[in-house]
Protein backbone atom coordinates (compact mmCIF):
# COMPACT_ATOMS: atom_id res chain seq x y z
CA UNK A 1 0.00 0.00 0.00
CA UNK A 2 1.42 3.56 -1.07
CA UNK A 3 1.57 6.22 1.45
CA UNK A 4 -0.43 8.80 1.68
CA UNK A 5 0.78 12.21 2.25
CA UNK A 6 -1.42 14.56 4.82
CA UNK A 7 -0.81 18.01 5.30
CA UNK A 8 -2.77 20.16 8.48
CA UNK A 9 -3.93 23.71 8.51
CA UNK A 10 -4.54 24.63 12.03
CA UNK A 11 -2.81 22.57 14.65
CA UNK A 12 -4.91 24.01 17.68
CA UNK A 13 -6.64 21.25 19.93
CA UNK A 14 -8.31 19.60 17.28
CA UNK A 15 -5.53 19.61 14.81
CA UNK A 16 -3.26 17.99 16.82
CA UNK A 17 -5.31 14.73 17.32
CA UNK A 18 -5.65 14.72 13.75
CA UNK A 19 -1.86 14.51 14.08
CA UNK A 20 -1.80 12.02 16.72
CA UNK A 21 -4.24 10.25 13.80
CA UNK A 22 -2.15 10.01 11.07
CA UNK A 23 0.83 8.81 13.36
CA UNK A 24 -1.14 5.59 14.21
CA UNK A 25 -1.52 4.92 10.30
CA UNK A 26 1.40 2.92 8.89
CA UNK A 27 0.46 4.37 5.22
CA UNK A 28 -0.28 8.09 6.16
CA UNK A 29 2.20 10.61 6.76
CA UNK A 30 2.08 13.97 8.03
CA UNK A 31 3.68 15.96 4.72
CA UNK A 32 3.23 19.57 6.77
CA UNK A 33 1.62 22.37 9.07
CA UNK A 34 0.21 25.24 8.30
CA UNK A 35 -0.11 27.36 11.49
CA UNK A 36 1.30 30.96 11.25
CA UNK A 37 1.60 30.75 15.28
CA UNK A 38 4.86 30.33 17.18
CA UNK A 39 3.08 27.32 18.62
CA UNK A 40 1.95 25.82 15.00
CA UNK A 41 6.04 26.22 14.18
CA UNK A 42 6.98 24.52 17.52
CA UNK A 43 4.57 21.89 16.83
CA UNK A 44 5.96 20.85 12.94
CA UNK A 45 9.41 21.53 14.33
CA UNK A 46 8.55 18.78 17.19
CA UNK A 47 6.93 16.29 14.34
CA UNK A 48 10.22 16.68 12.13
CA UNK A 49 7.68 18.61 9.47
CA UNK A 50 7.80 21.68 7.37
CA UNK A 51 5.23 24.82 8.49
CA UNK A 52 4.21 27.59 6.81
CA UNK A 53 2.28 30.41 7.18
CA UNK A 54 -0.53 29.82 4.14
CA UNK A 55 -2.18 27.47 1.84
CA UNK A 56 -0.31 29.07 -1.10
CA UNK A 57 3.39 28.56 0.56
CA UNK A 58 2.38 24.54 1.40
CA UNK A 59 1.01 24.07 -2.22
CA UNK A 60 3.75 26.30 -3.83
CA UNK A 61 6.15 23.71 -1.94
CA UNK A 62 4.73 20.37 -1.93
CA UNK A 63 1.87 18.27 -3.92
CA UNK A 64 0.24 16.71 -0.61
CA UNK A 65 -2.02 14.04 -1.46
CA UNK A 66 -4.74 15.13 1.36
CA UNK A 67 -5.63 18.17 3.63
CA UNK A 68 -6.96 18.65 6.64
CA UNK A 69 -8.51 21.98 7.40
CA UNK A 70 -8.54 22.51 11.27
CA UNK A 71 -9.04 26.47 11.20
CA UNK A 72 -11.52 29.00 12.57
CA UNK A 73 -14.99 27.86 10.42
CA UNK A 74 -14.19 31.57 9.09
CA UNK A 75 -11.47 30.81 7.25
CA UNK A 76 -13.06 27.28 5.83
CA UNK A 77 -14.57 28.08 2.51
CA UNK A 78 -11.79 30.07 1.27
CA UNK A 79 -9.61 27.96 2.44
CA UNK A 80 -11.37 24.77 0.99
CA UNK A 81 -11.94 26.30 -2.49
CA UNK A 82 -7.78 27.28 -2.31
CA UNK A 83 -7.74 22.84 -1.45
CA UNK A 84 -10.01 22.50 -4.40
CA UNK A 85 -8.33 25.08 -6.83
CA UNK A 86 -5.11 22.46 -6.63
CA UNK A 87 -6.98 19.49 -7.20
CA UNK A 88 -6.38 18.72 -2.78
CA UNK A 89 -8.67 16.10 -1.62
CA UNK A 90 -9.71 18.10 1.92
CA UNK A 91 -11.44 16.70 5.21
CA UNK A 92 -12.83 20.08 6.82
CA UNK A 93 -13.38 19.79 10.20
CA UNK A 94 -17.20 20.60 11.42
CA UNK A 95 -19.29 22.90 11.11
CA UNK A 96 -18.34 22.78 6.62
CA UNK A 97 -19.45 26.70 6.95
CA UNK A 98 -20.80 29.93 8.82
CA UNK A 99 -23.29 29.53 6.58
CA UNK A 100 -25.35 27.15 3.98
CA UNK A 101 -25.15 29.60 1.16
CA UNK A 102 -21.26 29.97 1.57
CA UNK A 103 -21.11 26.36 2.17
CA UNK A 104 -22.84 25.33 -1.07
CA UNK A 105 -20.31 27.43 -2.98
CA UNK A 106 -17.85 25.30 -2.28
CA UNK A 107 -19.03 21.89 -2.50
CA UNK A 108 -20.57 22.86 -5.93
CA UNK A 109 -17.11 23.94 -7.07
CA UNK A 110 -15.36 20.85 -5.24
CA UNK A 111 -18.10 18.64 -7.38
CA UNK A 112 -17.84 20.22 -10.30
CA UNK A 113 -13.94 19.46 -10.21
CA UNK A 114 -14.22 16.12 -8.87
CA UNK A 115 -12.23 17.01 -5.80
CA UNK A 116 -13.46 15.02 -2.55
CA UNK A 117 -14.59 17.09 0.50
CA UNK A 118 -14.95 15.40 3.57
CA UNK A 119 -16.66 16.67 6.58
CA UNK A 120 -15.24 16.10 10.15
CA UNK A 121 -18.33 14.79 11.58
CA UNK A 122 -16.11 11.80 13.49
CA UNK A 123 -18.72 10.26 15.32
CA UNK A 124 -19.95 8.24 11.90
CA UNK A 125 -17.00 6.08 12.13
CA UNK A 126 -17.30 5.13 15.85
CA UNK A 127 -18.38 1.52 15.88
CA UNK A 128 -20.83 1.69 18.17
CA UNK A 129 -22.82 4.35 15.46
CA UNK A 130 -22.20 2.22 12.57
CA UNK A 131 -23.93 -0.98 14.76
CA UNK A 132 -26.51 1.60 15.53
CA UNK A 133 -27.03 2.21 11.80
CA UNK A 134 -27.02 -1.12 10.55
CA UNK A 135 -29.74 -2.11 13.25
CA UNK A 136 -32.27 0.70 12.35
CA UNK A 137 -31.50 0.35 8.42
CA UNK A 138 -31.81 -2.88 8.83
CA UNK A 139 -35.66 -3.04 10.25
CA UNK A 140 -34.12 -4.01 13.60
CA UNK A 141 -36.97 -1.41 15.75
CA UNK A 142 -39.05 -1.53 12.74
CA UNK A 143 -40.16 1.82 11.07
CA UNK A 144 -38.75 4.84 12.98
CA UNK A 145 -41.75 6.71 14.32
CA UNK A 146 -39.43 8.74 16.88
CA UNK A 147 -36.00 9.81 18.70
CA UNK A 148 -35.16 11.96 21.16
CA UNK A 149 -31.73 13.79 21.88
CA UNK A 150 -30.28 15.10 24.97
CA UNK A 151 -27.31 17.18 24.81
CA UNK A 152 -27.17 18.48 28.48
CA UNK A 153 -23.75 19.61 29.94
CA UNK A 154 -21.97 22.32 32.02
CA UNK A 155 -19.23 24.33 31.19
CA UNK A 156 -17.35 26.22 33.68
CA UNK A 157 -17.23 29.91 33.63
CA UNK A 158 -13.39 30.10 32.65
CA UNK A 159 -14.12 28.12 29.22
CA UNK A 160 -16.14 31.43 28.26
CA UNK A 161 -13.15 33.31 29.57
CA UNK A 162 -10.58 32.15 27.80
CA UNK A 163 -11.90 32.48 24.58
CA UNK A 164 -14.49 35.77 24.81
CA UNK A 165 -15.87 34.91 21.38
CA UNK A 166 -18.39 32.16 23.01
CA UNK A 167 -20.37 34.71 24.72
CA UNK A 168 -21.47 36.21 22.04
CA UNK A 169 -24.77 35.86 20.28
CA UNK A 170 -24.49 33.46 17.62
CA UNK A 171 -22.17 31.44 19.49
CA UNK A 172 -24.14 29.76 21.96
CA UNK A 173 -24.68 25.72 22.10
CA UNK A 174 -26.77 25.72 18.95
CA UNK A 175 -24.06 26.79 16.63
CA UNK A 176 -21.04 25.29 18.81
CA UNK A 177 -22.43 21.92 20.32
CA UNK A 178 -25.41 20.67 18.24
CA UNK A 179 -23.70 19.69 14.44
CA UNK A 180 -22.38 15.96 15.72
CA UNK A 181 -25.99 15.58 17.11
CA UNK A 182 -27.90 16.40 14.23
CA UNK A 183 -25.58 14.70 11.77
CA UNK A 184 -26.24 11.52 13.63
CA UNK A 185 -30.16 11.60 13.96
CA UNK A 186 -30.15 12.42 10.05
CA UNK A 187 -27.33 9.62 9.25
CA UNK A 188 -29.66 7.26 11.33
CA UNK A 189 -33.16 8.44 11.05
CA UNK A 190 -33.02 10.28 7.65
CA UNK A 191 -33.39 13.63 6.18
CA UNK A 192 -35.21 16.63 8.13
CA UNK A 193 -38.75 18.03 6.92
CA UNK A 194 -39.18 20.86 9.46
CA UNK A 195 -38.37 22.39 12.59
CA UNK A 196 -39.82 23.97 15.34
CA UNK A 197 -37.96 25.34 18.07
CA UNK A 198 -37.62 28.02 20.80
CA UNK A 199 -34.44 28.82 23.35
CA UNK A 200 -33.77 30.81 26.36
CA UNK A 201 -31.05 33.73 27.33
CA UNK A 202 -28.43 33.12 29.14
CA UNK A 203 -28.37 32.73 33.08
CA UNK A 204 -24.79 34.28 32.79
CA UNK A 205 -26.08 37.04 31.37
CA UNK A 206 -24.19 36.29 27.88
CA UNK A 207 -25.30 37.41 24.70
CA UNK A 208 -26.33 34.03 23.38
CA UNK A 209 -28.85 31.38 24.58
CA UNK A 210 -27.94 28.78 27.20
CA UNK A 211 -30.84 25.88 26.35
CA UNK A 212 -32.79 25.55 23.31
CA UNK A 213 -34.99 22.65 22.46
CA UNK A 214 -36.73 21.87 18.81
CA UNK A 215 -39.30 19.64 17.24
CA UNK A 216 -38.11 17.50 14.25
CA UNK A 217 -40.87 16.08 11.09
CA UNK A 218 -38.72 13.88 9.02
CA UNK A 219 -39.42 13.08 5.39
CA UNK A 220 -40.53 9.34 6.47
CA UNK A 221 -42.90 10.63 9.09
CA UNK A 222 -40.97 10.25 11.98
CA UNK A 223 -40.77 12.89 14.84
CA UNK A 224 -37.63 14.28 16.98
CA UNK A 225 -36.92 16.28 19.74
CA UNK A 226 -33.61 17.66 20.60
CA UNK A 227 -32.44 19.73 23.60
CA UNK A 228 -29.31 21.55 24.31
CA UNK A 229 -27.51 23.23 27.19
CA UNK A 230 -24.11 24.28 28.16
CA UNK A 231 -25.85 25.26 31.79
CA UNK A 232 -27.47 22.33 32.90
CA UNK A 233 -25.58 19.62 35.44
CA UNK A 234 -25.98 16.35 33.85
CA UNK A 235 -24.78 13.06 32.49
CA UNK A 236 -26.92 12.66 29.67
CA UNK A 237 -24.33 13.92 26.97
CA UNK A 238 -22.40 11.98 24.16
CA UNK A 239 -19.54 13.56 25.28
CA UNK A 240 -20.30 11.76 28.96
CA UNK A 241 -22.02 8.83 27.60
CA UNK A 242 -19.78 7.42 24.78
CA UNK A 243 -16.68 7.06 26.56
CA UNK A 244 -15.34 8.45 22.96
CA UNK A 245 -12.64 11.00 24.26
CA UNK A 246 -11.04 10.63 27.88
CA UNK A 247 -10.72 14.01 29.27
CA UNK A 248 -14.53 13.81 30.07
CA UNK A 249 -15.75 11.17 32.37
CA UNK A 250 -17.88 8.56 31.25
CA UNK A 251 -21.27 7.75 32.73
CA UNK A 252 -23.20 4.83 32.24
CA UNK A 253 -26.15 6.24 30.75
CA UNK A 254 -27.63 6.72 27.14
CA UNK A 255 -28.50 10.34 25.38
CA UNK A 256 -30.22 9.24 22.13
CA UNK A 257 -33.25 7.02 22.33
CA UNK A 258 -35.04 6.09 18.81
CA UNK A 259 -38.51 4.41 18.74
CA UNK A 260 -39.71 2.38 16.12
CA UNK A 261 -42.75 0.34 15.42
CA UNK A 262 -40.78 -3.16 16.69
CA UNK A 263 -38.45 -2.02 19.04
CA UNK A 264 -36.54 0.91 20.45
CA UNK A 265 -32.99 1.20 20.77
CA UNK A 266 -30.15 3.74 23.17
CA UNK A 267 -27.23 5.31 21.85
CA UNK A 268 -24.71 4.87 23.30
CA UNK A 269 -25.28 1.58 25.11
CA UNK A 270 -26.99 0.25 21.99
CA UNK A 271 -29.28 -1.83 24.17
CA UNK A 272 -32.01 -2.98 21.93
CA UNK A 273 -35.79 -3.22 23.56
CA UNK A 274 -38.46 -5.18 22.85
CA UNK A 275 -41.71 -7.22 23.80
CA UNK A 276 -40.98 -10.96 24.30
CA UNK A 277 -42.42 -13.59 21.97
CA UNK A 278 -42.51 -11.30 19.43
CA UNK A 279 -45.99 -9.34 20.67
CA UNK A 280 -46.13 -5.64 20.62
CA UNK A 281 -48.58 -4.84 23.70
CA UNK A 282 -47.83 -2.64 26.66
CA UNK A 283 -48.69 -5.42 28.81
CA UNK A 284 -46.15 -8.02 27.88
CA UNK A 285 -43.11 -8.17 29.60
CA UNK A 286 -40.73 -5.95 27.81
CA UNK A 287 -36.52 -6.87 27.64
CA UNK A 288 -33.65 -5.14 26.52
CA UNK A 289 -30.37 -7.24 24.90
CA UNK A 290 -27.04 -4.95 25.04
CA UNK A 291 -25.75 -5.16 21.45
CA UNK A 292 -22.07 -6.44 21.04
CA UNK A 293 -19.75 -4.11 18.59
CA UNK A 294 -16.03 -3.50 18.15
CA UNK A 295 -13.86 -0.65 19.83
CA UNK A 296 -11.74 1.76 18.33
CA UNK A 297 -10.56 5.51 17.71
CA UNK A 298 -13.46 6.96 15.82
CA UNK A 299 -10.52 10.16 14.96
CA UNK A 300 -8.12 7.19 13.51
CA UNK A 301 -10.89 5.58 11.46
CA UNK A 302 -11.94 8.77 9.88
CA UNK A 303 -8.26 9.39 8.76
CA UNK A 304 -8.13 5.85 7.87
CA UNK A 305 -11.08 6.24 5.72
CA UNK A 306 -9.54 9.50 4.42
CA UNK A 307 -6.75 7.88 2.84
CA UNK A 308 -9.07 5.18 1.04
CA UNK A 309 -11.13 8.34 -0.38
CA UNK A 310 -7.62 9.63 -1.83
CA UNK A 311 -6.68 6.45 -2.95
CA UNK A 312 -9.88 5.91 -4.76
CA UNK A 313 -10.97 2.95 -2.64
CA UNK A 314 -13.62 4.79 -0.90
CA UNK A 315 -16.71 7.17 -1.54
CA UNK A 316 -16.80 9.89 1.48
CA UNK A 317 -18.58 8.96 3.88
CA UNK A 318 -19.43 12.19 5.26
CA UNK A 319 -19.12 13.95 1.59
CA UNK A 320 -19.19 17.74 1.68
CA UNK A 321 -22.97 17.69 0.58
CA UNK A 322 -23.78 15.63 3.80
CA UNK A 323 -22.21 18.49 5.95
CA UNK A 324 -24.40 21.07 3.87
CA UNK A 325 -27.69 19.44 4.42
CA UNK A 326 -26.71 18.96 8.32
CA UNK A 327 -25.88 22.54 8.32
CA UNK A 328 -29.03 23.61 6.93
CA UNK A 329 -31.13 21.60 9.72
CA UNK A 330 -28.90 23.77 12.53
CA UNK A 331 -30.04 26.97 10.63
CA UNK A 332 -33.50 26.07 10.74
CA UNK A 333 -32.88 25.51 14.45
CA UNK A 334 -31.98 29.07 14.94
CA UNK A 335 -34.13 30.67 12.81
CA UNK A 336 -37.39 28.71 14.13
CA UNK A 337 -36.22 29.99 17.38
CA UNK A 338 -35.94 33.63 15.87
CA UNK A 339 -39.27 33.93 14.57
CA UNK A 340 -41.54 31.18 16.40
CA UNK A 341 -42.54 29.82 13.19
CA UNK A 342 -42.38 26.22 11.62
CA UNK A 343 -39.28 26.58 9.33
CA UNK A 344 -39.31 24.17 6.26
CA UNK A 345 -35.78 22.43 4.78
CA UNK A 346 -35.88 22.53 1.23
CA UNK A 347 -33.00 21.19 -1.19
CA UNK A 348 -31.30 23.85 -2.95
CA UNK A 349 -33.33 26.79 -0.85
CA UNK A 350 -31.13 28.67 1.92
CA UNK A 351 -32.79 29.77 5.05
CA UNK A 352 -32.47 33.58 5.96
CA UNK A 353 -31.57 34.08 9.24
CA UNK A 354 -30.12 37.33 10.49
CA UNK A 355 -26.30 36.46 11.63
CA UNK A 356 -24.43 38.86 14.87
CA UNK A 357 -21.83 36.49 14.67
CA UNK A 358 -19.78 34.10 12.77
CA UNK A 359 -19.02 30.36 15.26
CA UNK A 360 -14.86 30.20 15.14
CA UNK A 361 -14.87 26.62 15.33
Amino acid sequence: METVQIAIAGVGLVGRRHADAINQLKHVTLSGVVDPSAEGRAFAQDRGVPCFDTLEELFAAQTPDGLVLATPTPLHVAQGLEAVRHGCPVLIEKPLATSAREARTLVEQAEDKDVPILVGHHRRHNPLIRKAHEVVSDGGIGEVRAVHVNCWFYKPDHYFDEAPWRKKAGAGPISVNLAHDVDLIRHLCGEVQSVQAQSAPSMRGFENEDVAAAVLRFENGAIGTITVSDSIVSPWSWELTSNEYPIYPPTPESCYMIGGAHGSLSVPDLRLWKHQDGKRDWWTPIAATTLIREASDPLVNQMHHFADVIAGRAEPLVSGREGLRTLKVLEAIQAACKTGEIVEIHPGQDIEIEREYSAAG
